[in-house]
């Protein structure tokens, strides 16, 4: 339809203008965040470079919903200054058809949005990251204490005072051993545990198990082995932020199997479905939005895509932590401020100008 292809052709190129716009703001902004870390350590310009390049894609990702939002909203609201949406809506074309094309794209935006941060952003932001820590000689630890592992589905319990990295060893080593209806079966108590390779190696274990009403000390039984991974035991160093979707989803099922705490990953996961879904949220906002302004569209048009913006990640923000401190679900927390802005959206639409 030829009305369709003049939409598009009015949002095509404010979309293109602002998107390079956000991007090169928000590169801006992470480089003037660790300028002086770089002058600190004379980090090398082509190193400076090289995170800055690998940054973009994530840039691309933070500035895909605020600038559509503000292309539409700049277009809707020239076509309204200039009468044009106006000649439209009295010939018998209401907004929601004009808005046909728009939603379309939104709706194909949302999908690339969430197999482009699948496929591109997650690969180029964890080599950004790498990146910045080898030019800024930062050093992680694995080493970790007072850990608490839960393996076999809860038959074996290991208690850890203090598990060295570099080592390979686990410090003040308890094993708790259950019967398949949850009762104790046994305790295995060892000073230190180094890996082999294959297996753990205890020094010295003593085996506690039941024996009528008391309990009796023995040796250790050698068809006895232990050969969790020494990785169960290490400081978790693994954002879900760096990770695909379907990684992320085996990862929580190791957290969960190892019986670690699952809500922050998981909350993060379901972020991830959500924020896919942000450019069917700014579109509702945009339309709406554009039909207010009637002088200058263009300062309007920016300013207050930048506080629905602000609004949505401070809402996206608050329910994220609200769900990691477990006083909601990892659900409700991804996905209420979608479903609030999508609401709010529509209750827009429903009073804007047609």
């Amino acid at each position: 339809m030829i009305l369709y292809k003049y939409i598009i052709r009015q949002i095509i190129p404010i979309f293109i203008g602002a998107l390079l716009f956000f991007v090169l703001l928000l590169s801006l902004i992470d480089l003037f965040a660790n300028l002086w870390k770089y002058l600190t350590y004379e980090a090398p310009f082509r190193s400076i470079g090289m995170v800055m390049l690998l940054y973009i894609p994530k840039c691309i990702s933070y500035a895909l919903p605020i600038s559509l939002l503000f292309s539409i909203a700049y277009a809707f609201g020239d076509l309204y200054s200039k009468n044009e949406l106006t000649i439209i809506f009295t010939s018998g074309i209401p907004l929601w058809k004009v808005s046909v094309p728009v939603i379309v794209l939104g709706i194909g935006l949302s999908v690339f949005s969430f197999f482009f941060e699948d496929m591109i952003v997650l690969p180029t932001l964890k080599a950004k990251k790498a990146l910045s820590r080898t030019i800024l000689h930062q050093q992680t630890s694995g080493s970790n204490s007072e850990v608490v592992v839960k393996t076999e589905e809860g038959r074996l319990v290991y208690l850890v005072d203090f598990y060295n990295d570099e080592e390979k060893s686990l410090n003040g080593i308890i094993i708790i051993e259950r019967k398949s209806d949850g009762n104790l079966a046994s305790i295995i108590r060892s000073r230190k545990a180094l890996w082999n390779g294959s297996e753990w190696l205890l020094e010295n274990p003593l085996m506690y198990h039941w024996n009528g009403d008391v309990y009796v000390a023995s040796n250790i039984q050698d068809s006895l082995h232990f050969s969790e991974q020494p990785d169960t035991f290490r400081r978790s160093t693994i954002d879900v932020e760096e990770l695909s979707a379907i990684q992320a989803q085996l990862y929580i099922q190791d957290l969960k199997r190892a019986g670690l705490p699952i809500i922050s990953a998981l909350t993060d996961l379901y972020k991830r479905y959500a924020f896919a879904l942000t450019p069917l949220i700014v579109i509702l906002l945009s339309l709406s939005l554009g039909g207010f302004f009637k002088k200058n569209v263009l300062l309007m048009s920016l300013l207050s895509s930048l506080i629905s913006a602000v609004l949505f990640y401070v809402a996206q923000m608050l329910f994220t932590m609200l769900a990691k401190l477990s006083y909601i679900s990892p659900f409700a927390g991804a996905w209420s401020p979608v479903f609030m802005f999508l609401l709010f959206g529509i209750i827009m639409i429903r009073f804007a100008r047609t």
